[in-house]
């Protein structure tokens, strides 16, 4: 049995405190569902001296509608997938704004774990990769890496910095929905683009400082749009994407796109939207011919490296495919049974 390493534990009540508590202890992280976090510290990979728990929070645990959604990072993802203003967006033919976001949370791990993971958590989720999802033990004997107490990306041993892949789902839904997060520190409170808190580094893939706490989660009211995300892994179930898409579009009544945004996950260190895909798409209907154009540009910026599951040139092919698919549930096609298709592997 893996056991975690001695850690001092500050359970605050209000965002104030908990900054204050950051700011105040040297190697202090936060955790709030700890599915990510704790599993780490069992591995290794993380040895915090404290951590300061963000559950007792009660401001972090509310989605407050105005104009649009105001989502507390504490806010677990089997709630977000309860909401009812996130869940109704899930329509016949098309479905609605929140869609890409219902769908993301919806597919993380497994009911247990989605009743403890937060928002906040999965938007902040570690990066991965084949090296370092090990044990101290196996990571000791092939000798440590870039990542964590080495000095070698055992992906590509030439490279100056880490290529441990973005594996959250939410991320590249929400930077698909033009989201924006806020972060709170004992002395300052800033407010960015969630495409903003990332940076394709492995090992620094935040752009949050360790002083601050990601409070709130801003997803913008979107009239007359659409969404979807679709997800990649080998089990239909538990499993972290080997490759996501995030699609979402306004569509005027005449079927023209008037906006549109594309967003990979898992081929990078961060979420990579295609903004060349979206383009290609303004002023245009989605004919299968223009499908086929956006796919072939949002495809173009994914590359897979050797660090996760399943054959690069296979999962560099299923980036166009996917796009492909989301971007013809978006034009209101029946797409359950290609769903299935992609949860059971069994493309053609």
């Amino acid at each position: 049995m893996m056991r975690p390493p001695c850690f001092r534990f500050h359970a605050p009540r209000t965002v104030r405190e908990a900054a204050d508590l950051l700011a105040s202890s040297d190697g202090a992280m936060l955790v709030a569902g700890g599915t990510d976090l704790l599993p780490n510290m069992k591995r290794r990979q993380q040895v915090p001296a404290s951590l300061v728990g963000l559950r007792r929070v009660d401001e972090l645990r509310q989605i407050i509608a105005g104009d649009g959604l105001a989502i507390g990072a504490g806010v677990t993802l089997a709630e977000i997938v309860r909401d009812a203003r996130v869940r109704q967006s899930i329509g016949e033919p098309s479905p609605g704004p929140y869609a890409a976001l219902w769908q993301a949370a919806s597919q993380v791990a497994t009911p247990h774990l989605r009743n403890m993971g937060t928002i906040g958590g999965n938007l902040c989720l570690d990066t991965r990769c084949n090296y370092y999802n090990q044990n101290y033990e196996w990571r000791k004997a092939i000798d440590f890496c870039l990542k964590k107490d080495g000095g070698t990306c055992w992906v590509a041993t030439s490279s100056p910095k880490c290529l441990a892949v973005s594996s959250t789902d939410t991320a590249p839904a929400l930077l698909a929905l033009g989201a924006q997060v806020t972060l709170v520190s004992a002395d300052t409170t800033r407010r960015i683009g969630a495409t903003d808190l990332y940076q394709n580094d492995g090992l620094h893939y935040l752009t949050r400082k360790p002083t601050e706490i990601l409070t709130t989660i801003h997803v913008p009211r979107l009239d007359g749009w659409r969404s979807t995300y679709w997800k990649l892994r080998r089990r239909g179930a538990f499993d972290f994407p080997v490759l996501s898409v995030a699609a979402a579009a306004r569509i005027h009544a005449d079927g023209t796109v008037e906006a549109a945004r594309l967003v990979l996950g898992a081929v990078a260190s961060r979420p990579v939207e295609s903004a060349d895909a979206g383009a290609a798409l303004l002023g245009r209907r989605l004919t299968d011919g223009q499908i086929a154009l956006a796919s072939d540009l949002a495809a173009r910026p994914a590359r897979p490296m050797d660090n996760t599951d399943f054959g690069l040139v296979w999962r560099k092919r299923m980036a166009r495919a996917l796009v492909t698919y989301a971007l013809r549930e978006l034009r209101g096609d029946d797409m359950r049974e290609c769903r299935r298709r992609v949860a059971r592997q069994l493309l053609v």
